[in-house]
């Protein structure tokens, strides 16, 4: 609409200027919805990143453990077969290694079933924060959808487009409410589809 046409019809310009404000008002809404939201998200990706570093380490653990517990056992049937062929004055220092290795591989044992523990809770805190990650992330993207059908309803005047913008406008807004208050809403065949 050109400035003479606004002069001809000021009737006509008012309209245009409310849908205006209107998307105006609701981009600023959304933009600051969508920065506080990505606040959490970062935050929440951070954790992930944690819980990825624990996990490894953890299960790393866990395989060393696992390999001294192995050397100790091995360690103690070597002990008893060379105990085999000692004189009875020996066997009393053999029995004392054998005691020993024993508990470094019972000791060995209850710390890799701890490092597995750990390993599997890290893995479980991963899911949980990839869970909130998703919804962020469904939310960013069905709120910029959002913001570009507003954009273009900005430019074409027509009313209908920014009621069709409201549709992912609710999602996102519900999505993100969901992340940050820790609603159990996650559209898994969607978030299937789009990883």
């Amino acid at each position: 609409m050109e400035a003479l046409d606004l002069v001809e019809n000021p009737n006509d310009a008012a309209p245009a200027s409310r849908l205006n404000a209107t998307v105006a008002i609701t981009v600023a809404l959304l933009a600051t919805f969508m920065g506080i939201c990505k606040v959490k998200d970062d935050n929440i990706c951070q954790s992930m990143q944690q819980a990825q570093a624990n996990r490894v380490d953890h299960w790393a653990f866990y395989q060393a453990r696992n390999v001294r517990e192995e050397v100790a056992k091995s360690t103690v049937v070597q002990l008893r077969l060379a105990a085999l062929d000692r004189p009875a004055a020996q066997q009393a220092s053999y029995a004392e290694a054998i005691a020993h290795y024993e508990a470094l591989a019972a000791d060995q044992a209850k710390k890799k079933a701890e490092a597995k523990a750990q390993a599997e809770q890290d893995q479980k805190d991963y899911d949980a924060a990839n869970f909130k990650d998703d919804q962020f992330d469904l939310s960013d993207t069905l709120l910029a959808i959002a913001i570009s059908l507003l954009a273009v309803t900005a430019l074409t005047q027509q009313r209908w487009l920014y009621l069709a913008a409201l549709v992912p406008t609710g999602f996102g807004v519900l999505m993100g409410l969901s992340g940050l208050a820790g609603w159990a809403i996650h559209p898994n065949g969607l978030i299937a589809l789009l990883s």
